[in-house]
């Protein structure tokens, strides 16, 4: 049903080597409009302003998930006896779960109620090149990867591939993340993970013996979350952002004359975007639209915008009471500056394994040598005092000191 290229086609990778392209529908994929522009959207947001080399894009990303993918179905025991049907639909779902996310990571939602996840949805099912293509395999294809992307696909374990405790997504992007920000935190032994992952009662499971794999995966998410996605410097980058788009909104409702150059934003403040807007709204876009703030007659905006391209990002504060917070208002203030602006009160908290509860989600199993499934906190002690530990939080306020 499946046709294939006319021969395989690789491109080199730095984490996995090569990407392997044996089906001419995923090919075509890769080269669709909609897949090339995840080119021009940085994978990690504004973290290269803490790791410079952090540079690579959500195309690169989106090809390793989809190897990974590719390697699970056909190396993994239990996944190998999958249909081609099963098999290609999840490896273009893989490629594809990130179709739709904006300029600067997750920031960009600050501008637009619409999660990524539903413009992914849009772009698979909607008039684009990808849906054109995916319609060619035949008509109700589309709507069968994206229910991949949606957790509901009848097959679940074409769901736990793409979106699980032990996911294709998660397993890529630690070790690129790892390898383009120049630290080891995310380092951990996919090709062990690998060779003891199995498929037993319709769960994918690792066997005992790769167990210490599975928990060093986890301690690299631990480490990747606080010293690199957590960053301060990265958060009050995103605190600009946020702060940024927000004036926008508020222009928008008030004085919507200043923002009347600012086309790539417009459909987005009004709520009126279309996929082509999507489309069109890369990093690029933003930054020129920046650009163009950064000469604004609107004070605020000018100033926000100006910090974004220059690197004059806020200072920072743990906060341990509302009083620390109304104190660091009042101080801002008296400097001069709007507090809903220019005080970010921001949140990280982060545990690197918690299990589902039913029908929440996939957790890791454990598949025991007398043949039983265990979940992982119920089988590794290391995992198990996670578990049970208290909730890692840093609460931090972003703000001008001068």
């Amino acid at each position: 049903m499946f046709k294939k290229t006319d021969e395989l086609k690789v491109m080199r990778d730095p984490i996995h080597g090569y990407i392997h392209v044996e089906y001419q529908v995923i090919w075509d994929c890769i080269n669709a409009r909609e897949f090339q522009r995840l080119r021009r959207i940085h994978q990690l947001g504004g973290t290269f302003e803490v790791y410079h080399t952090a540079e690579h894009s959500r195309f690169a990303h989106s090809l390793g998930v989809y190897e990974i993918t590719r390697r699970m179905v056909n190396e993994v025991s239990g996944l190998k006896e999958l249909s081609e049907m099963d098999k290609v639909t999840v490896m273009v779902a893989a490629l594809l779960h990130d179709l739709g996310h904006g300029p600067f990571s997750h920031a960009f939602e600050a501008i637009t109620p619409v999660a990524h996840e539903e413009y992914t949805r849009r772009v698979i099912l909607e008039n684009t090149q990808i849906h054109q293509i995916l319609s060619g395999v035949s008509e109700d294809f589309p709507e069968k990867v994206a229910s991949i992307i949606n957790y509901t696909h009848p097959n679940d374990l074409l769901n736990q591939i793409v979106s699980g405790q032990l996911d294709a997504d998660r397993m890529d992007y630690l070790l690129r993340d790892a390898y383009f920000t120049g630290t080891s935190y995310g380092n951990f032994d996919l090709e062990r993970i690998l060779r003891t992952m199995r498929v037993k009662d319709q769960k994918i499971v690792m066997k005992e013996s790769g167990i210490h794999s599975v928990e060093d995966y986890i301690m690299a998410r631990y480490h990747m979350y606080w010293q690199v996605y957590y960053h301060p410097v990265t958060r009050s980058y995103e605190a600009i952002l946020h702060a940024l788009f927000q004036r926008m909104k508020d222009l928008a409702q008030t004085n919507p004359a200043v923002l009347k150059d600012l086309k790539m934003f417009l459909p987005f403040l009004k709520g009126e975007d279309t996929m082509q807007d999507h489309f069109r709204m890369d990093e690029s876009a933003a930054l020129y639209g920046f650009t163009l703030l950064s000469e604004s007659e609107d004070a605020i905006a000018r100033d926000l915008a100006r910090r974004l391209l220059d690197r004059d990002l806020f200072e920072y504060k743990t906060i341990k009471c509302e009083e620390d917070l109304a104190r660091i208002k009042k101080e801002v203030a008296a400097l001069g500056y709007d507090p809903t602006y220019y005080v970010i009160h921001d949140e990280a908290s982060q545990r690197p394994y918690k299990p589902y509860k039913s029908g929440e989600g996939h957790n890791i199993y454990i598949l025991r040598e007398d043949g039983s499934i265990k979940e992982l906190s119920l089988v590794s002690d290391i995992v198990n005092a996670i578990v049970k530990g208290n909730l890692k939080e840093d609460k931090k306020a972003f703000y001008p000191i001068g």
